[in-house]
């Protein structure tokens, strides 16, 4: 095989691929990708870990036609590393791959094609949504699931379609996040379990722009955006009955700004016993006190502004279902003004893989409600009129 790619091309599209690419794996070809030639002026570009796939088709001057199976953390580092231009990648023997592009020249140790595993057979994607709806729910739902191996169900998103309506559903045991929206798609059926590292990596390769086309067979589902696949395979097990907890008589409500909370909890999170993570929210007319203590290192408070009428009432939670929420809850006001200020190159905070572009996006405002101090509460974005969103928590017992 040889053929010629632009570097910018190249680095762009193994960059969708990186995470679905093991490092660390018993079976040593999943930390390779595939590239093989389809047709005269393009390549196809495949990582899996088994569990979810990645194809990325691009543009490409084909030489030879044929496939390459190479080091796919390797090969990323070395595509940010050139210059623009062009690439030229062929085969040797052996299975080696010499990669020339400027006055750099590598030669990379391949395996053999027939060791890559064989991707599931794609399907169709009869359905559609927009890149921006599933962004939005996503997002604003993924910080709930569960992080313990041994809760399967729970490891990822229900997701349905139907009636005209889309949802997803995630959960933990102790929180849950629901959002729904409204599409025109009164014809699409789906109710399935989409694991977070799909979900994750579906966000990537679509950021937010354009549609996506989703389908389903029994043990799969496929995104199609934009030349990129990603398969999955679904998880199995029942879903809990997520409509039994979510509350209908909350009777008490309280608005308060989303960063003055955010950054109370975190404050409050500093001093907070260990041991339960507990945190204590007084409710009063104006304003929320925030306020944790731990028997070896002291307590402390802080007061929010906050719109409520009612009598006082204290709430006790744990700050990192508070502080998750408030940390990961974004308007679609706030995601459209990140995408503008990134676009921009004005980014001006980042938090690990999540950029936050606090400063140009819109204040906002969350709506706090609850019955008394041991049913579940319910926080959701004040005002978003295009999504049903909400964020139910179990409070802890003080």
């Amino acid at each position: 095989m040889e053929f010629k790619i632009k570097q910018s091309v190249l680095k762009e599209e193994l960059g969708f691929i990186q995470g679905v690419v093991e490092r660390k794996t018993t079976i040593p070809v999943l930390s390779n990708i595939l590239i093989e030639s389809i047709g005269e002026k393009e390549i196809r570009i495949v990582g899996t870990d088994l569990d979810v796939t990645i194809r990325c088709d691009a543009e490409a001057e084909i030489i030879s036609g044929g496939a390459i199976c190479v080091q796919a953390r390797k090969l990323f580092d070395i595509a940010r590393a050139l210059e623009p231009g062009d690439v030229h990648f062929k085969k040797q023997e052996n299975e080696w791959v010499t990669v020339k592009a400027g006055r750099a020249n590598y030669r990379l140790a391949g395996v053999n094609r027939e060791q890559f595993p064989e991707i599931p057979q794609f399907k169709s994607t009869p359905l559609k949504l927009s890149a921006e709806v599933f962004a939005y729910f996503i997002r604003n739902t993924a910080f709930a699931i569960t992080t313990e191996q041994s809760r399967f169900t729970l490891s990822g998103a229900k997701f349905i379609v139907g009636d005209g309506v889309a949802k997803m559903v995630t959960t933990d045991g102790h929180r849950l996040a629901y959002v729904e929206r409204k599409v025109d798609a009164a014809d699409a059926v789906m109710d399935t379990l989409i694991p977070k590292k799909a979900l994750l990596e579906l966000v990537k390769i679509t950021r937010g722009q354009g549609d996506v086309a989703f389908g389903e067979d029994p043990n799969h589902i496929y995104f199609e955006t934009e030349g990129r696949l990603l398969i999955t395979r679904k998880l199995t097990g029942q879903f809990p009955n997520y409509e039994m907890v979510m509350p209908k008589d909350c009777d008490h409500t309280a608005v308060f700004d989303l960063e003055e909370m955010r950054s109370a909890v975190r404050r409050m999170s500093l001093i907070a016993d260990d041991r339960n993570r507990s945190i204590r929210m007084t409710v009063r007319e104006g304003e929320i006190e925030v306020s944790a203590q731990s028997a070896e290192e002291g307590e402390g408070t802080e007061v929010v502004q906050a719109e409520y009428t009612g009598d006082e009432t204290t709430l006790g939670f744990n700050w990192q279902y508070l502080l998750e929420f408030l940390s990961n809850v974004s308007s679609t006001e706030m995601i459209a003004a990140e995408a503008e200020a990134t676009e921009e190159g004005t980014v001006k905070e980042t938090d690990g893989d999540k950029v936050r572009v606090r400063d140009t996006a819109p204040r906002t405002r969350i709506t706090f409600e609850f019955k008394d101090p041991n049913a579940q509460t319910q926080m959701y974005i004040a005002g978003e009129a295009a999504y049903d969103y909400k964020y139910i928590v179990m409070p802890l017992r003080i």
